[in-house]
C-alpha cells in the first residue's frame, strides 16, 4: 500500500508540473510570422533586414547609423523570449519600450536595449538606454552571466517587464536587474549597430522571437 501511495504522490506531482508548465507556455503569441516581416518596420540607419530559413537577418551597411526593425505594437508589461545569433565584430541589441517621437531628436530611436555584445567584454544581457542616457545596468560584476554568452552558436534571451522592473536572461542565467520609471512603454526593435566604414557585411540572426502580453492579463484580472 506504501509503494502504492508514493506512486499515486509522484504521479500528482508530476500533473501538476506539467500544469504549471502549460501555464507559462500559456497566452504566447509570435511576434514573427518565420516568413515575412509583416508588423515590423525599420527605422534609424539603412542596414538590410531580410527573411532566410525560418530568421530575420540583419545585416551591416558601412556609413549608415544604427538601425532598428521595430514592432508597429507597443508594449508595456510583458515577457519577450528569442533565439539570436551573431557575427563576431557585430554589436547588436533588442529594443524594449522604446519610441520614435518626433519631438525628440528629430525621431531618433530611444530606450532601454539588451544588449547583444559578443567582444572580450561580453556584457551580452546588460541593459543600455540608446539614445538617452547611455549603459544602466553592465555585467561587469555578473561572471556567470558573461560566461553563459555562446560566440558564434544561438542564445536564448529572456526579457521580463512588469512596472518599473525589467530583467534579462542569457541561456537561462540572470543577468540584469534593472529598476526605473523613465519609459513604461513603447516598442520592440533589432538592432543592426553602425559599423562606420567597414566593407564586409556583419550579421545578426533573431528566431523564434515570442511575448507574453501581462498587461492584457492584468486588466482582465
Amino acid at each position: 500500500m506504501k509503494a502504492a501511495t508514493g506512486l499515486v504522490v509522484m504521479a500528482a506531482c508530476a500533473l501538476w508540473l506539467q500544469a504549471a508548465c502549460g501555464a507559462e507556455e500559456n497566452g504566447f503569441v509570435p511576434l514573427f510570422d518565420g516568413k515575412t516581416l509583416d508588423g515590423w518596420e525599420q527605422k534609424g540607419g539603412k542596414a538590410k533586414y531580410t527573411v532566410e530559413d525560418g530568421c530575420i537577418v540583419g545585416t551591416s551597411v558601412p556609413n549608415t547609423s544604427n538601425s532598428f526593425l521595430c514592432t508597429k505594437k507597443h508594449y508595456s508589461d510583458f515577457i519577450l523570449e528569442l533565439e539570436f545569433k551573431v557575427d563576431p565584430g557585430l554589436n547588436s541589441g533588442v529594443q524594449v519600450r522604446s519610441n520614435s517621437l518626433k519631438e525628440y531628436h528629430n525621431g531618433q530611436v530611444h530606450g532601454y536595449q539588451v544588449e547583444i555584445d559578443p567582444s572580450s567584454r561580453a556584457w551580452t544581457g546588460g541593459i543600455y538606454d540608446e539614445g538617452r542616457r547611455g549603459w544602466l545596468v553592465t555585467l561587469k560584476d555578473n561572471e556567470a552571466a558573461r560566461k553563459a554568452f555562446k560566440p558564434k552558436d544561438w542564445n536564448k534571451l529572456r526579457v521580463e517587464c512588469r512596472g518599473d522592473s525589467i530583467k534579462t536572461w542569457i541561456n537561462g542565467v540572470a543577468a540584469a536587474d534593472l529598476t526605473d520609471s523613465m519609459t513604461r512603454s513603447g516598442f520592440i526593435a533589432l538592432q543592426v549597430h553602425g559599423v562606420g566604414s567597414r566593407q564586409d557585411p556583419l550579421r545578426v540572426r533573431w528566431r523564434n522571437i515570442r511575448l507574453k502580453d501581462l498587461s492584457a492579463q492584468s486588466s482582465e484580472q
